[in-house]
């Protein structure tokens, strides 16, 4: 691997994810914990997440303690970046296995919310659909004008915390009817259209730029 390296984009990381993250990427680096493995484990704490959410109508205790594995996920998915920048790891070959992991996860997890027997399959689908989409515009927008883009309001994060809200309000009213559409149907439906236009603002964003970049000079 190139020590030299350097990624071509990298998603804006919150402070107080960051700050958290000092010092597991010196731990890391210490015992030589290769990026890659803090990759797999976040594919890991989604699986985790996807089976309290598919036991949930089996133990509904399950949907409180989901936020756990959900932001455990988000922590080393930025974690395992991190680590191979302080390791001199950086590589083409590492931004490809830091984002594969993390569309299985996205999948891992809507297809435990969409077995739960608490959603409709079919918006549980969908929404698993599109956060796979929005990741694949965002990597378009890098492979076609040389950045890549993280706009929009339904980026992986907020995902995850509509899914936590849905697990909690779910649980909340869990002895009460909610009408034709359950807790977690509804978090679908935000992360559905979310993700819609999260969609539309990459593409905008990346068609603006190879437009600027293909413009000929005055």
């Amino acid at each position: 691997m190139s020590e030299s390296y350097q990624p071509v984009s990298r998603r804006p990381i919150a402070d107080m994810f960051r700050r958290t993250a000092h010092l597991a990427v010196r731990l890391c680096v210490r015992a030589n914990i290769h990026p890659d493995a803090v990759s797999y484990a976040s594919v890991f704490f989604a699986a985790a997440a996807a089976l309290c959410f598919f036991y949930a109508q089996r133990w509904p205790w399950l949907l409180l303690i989901v936020p756990v594995p959900l932001y455990v996920r988000l922590w080393l998915n930025m974690l395992d970046g991190m680590v191979a920048l302080a390791a001199n790891k950086a590589s083409p070959r590492g931004e490809i296995l830091n984002d594969l992991p993390d569309r299985v996860s996205d999948l891992l997890i809507l297809a435990g919310v969409a077995h739960s027997g608490l959603c409709n399959p079919f918006l549980a689908y969908w929404a698993a659909l599109l956060a796979v989409f929005t990741a694949y515009v965002g990597t378009l927008g890098q492979a076609v004008a040389g950045r890549r883009e993280f706009g929009g309001i339904m980026s992986k994060p907020w995902r995850m915390v509509v899914l936590h809200i849905g697990a909690w309000v779910a649980f909340a009213l869990w002895a009460q009817k909610t009408g034709p559409l359950t807790p977690l149907d509804w978090a679908c439906i935000v992360i559905i259209a979310g993700c819609v236009q999260t969609v539309v603002v990459r593409l905008r964003r990346t068609l603006t730029r190879l437009a600027e970049s293909t413009q000929e000079p005055p």
